[in-house]
């Protein structure tokens, strides 16, 4: 997970994205040195605040482009880009067609799928799964995302009760990963969360968990901005036969996400695994069932 700098600097930036504010303002409001600051962005996300700025604003670009009527020109202001030309110089490099062609085919594809009525709710390797997936709802949402044209959106569709849950989740084989620690990672946005967060599990042959974490000390609640987090396990060379990840939304709520990446990383990044010889006792207790 990224440290405490970084998850602040998301925070903000997600609650102040359309303001002209440079890194200055953003370090300054943050009560941290610039220098600071930019390292430990720069060393944990891979971008710099400039540059995650840009690709957030990007993404808000296509929201307006596919959603609304505004000029281009206007949204380009709008987004705190200098001229219209850089806008598109931007948009074009990360969408791969300048803006017009955007909203002209990506419009043009929704109205194909209006045209068409298409009821179908499921998406490309994602399975709607837990105790009551009956009583949520699973889709794609095309309005908010994190970057891209569209994320991952779980709800509940219906009045729960406590410890009906679902989970919006994929399963594979672990045969590429064996002997590796990997890192899963995603962004997750929240609205009215009684309890969600993401989740990973390393399953061996009989279907056993032997590395599981599902944030359950860290868990979101509430209503939160776009925000970054990772699970670390390890998949035992000689154990492990599939890995299974995903979204848990416990009881009502909300829950976007978006831009999931599984990564191997080395063993000085520290596994989240909970299910650790160091959360058993040394000694079995109790053995005579006298103590209360």
């Amino acid at each position: 997970m990224y440290g405490k700098v970084t998850r602040d600097v998301i925070s903000f930036i997600e609650q102040n994205l359309l303001e002209e504010w440079q890194l200055g303002d953003y370090a300054n409001r943050i009560g941290y040195s610039k220098f600071h600051l930019t390292r430990l962005f720069k060393q944990e996300t891979g971008l710099t605040v400039g540059e995650y700025i840009r690709k957030r604003r990007l993404a808000m670009a296509a929201k307006y482009l596919l959603y609304s009527d505004l000029p281009i020109i206007q949204i380009s202001f709008d987004l705190q880009f200098q001229s219209q030309e850089a806008f598109t110089r931007s948009f074009k490099e990360l969408y791969k067609m300048p803006p017009g062609k955007y909203r002209k085919l990506m419009q043009t594809l929704q109205r194909t799928e209006e045209d068409i009525m298409c009821a179908e709710t499921k998406i490309k390797g994602w399975i709607l799964s837990g105790s009551h997936p009956d009583f949520y709802e699973m889709k794609t949402d095309k309005e908010i995302f994190h970057t891209g044209t569209q994320s991952g959106y779980l709800a509940s569709a219906y009045e729960t009760k406590e410890g009906q849950f679902a989970t919006m989740m994929q399963s594979f084989s672990a045969e590429n990963w064996l002997g590796k620690r990997i890192k899963l990672s995603c962004f997750l946005k929240t609205e009215n969360v009684a309890k969600c967060g993401a989740w990973c599990r390393v399953d061996n042959v009989a279907g056993d968990p032997i590395q599981f974490d599902n944030m359950e000390s860290r868990s979101i609640t509430g209503t939160t901005h776009w925000n970054y987090y990772s699970i670390v396990l390890d998949v035992p060379k000689n154990s492990s036969s599939s890995i299974h990840f995903g979204v848990l939304l416990i009881g009502q709520g909300k829950v976007w996400a978006d831009g999931f990446v599984l990564e191997e990383v080395d063993l000085t990044v520290s596994s989240t695994n909970m299910l650790t010889s160091e959360n058993l006792p040394k000694e079995p207790l109790n053995l005579g069932f006298d103590e209360i």
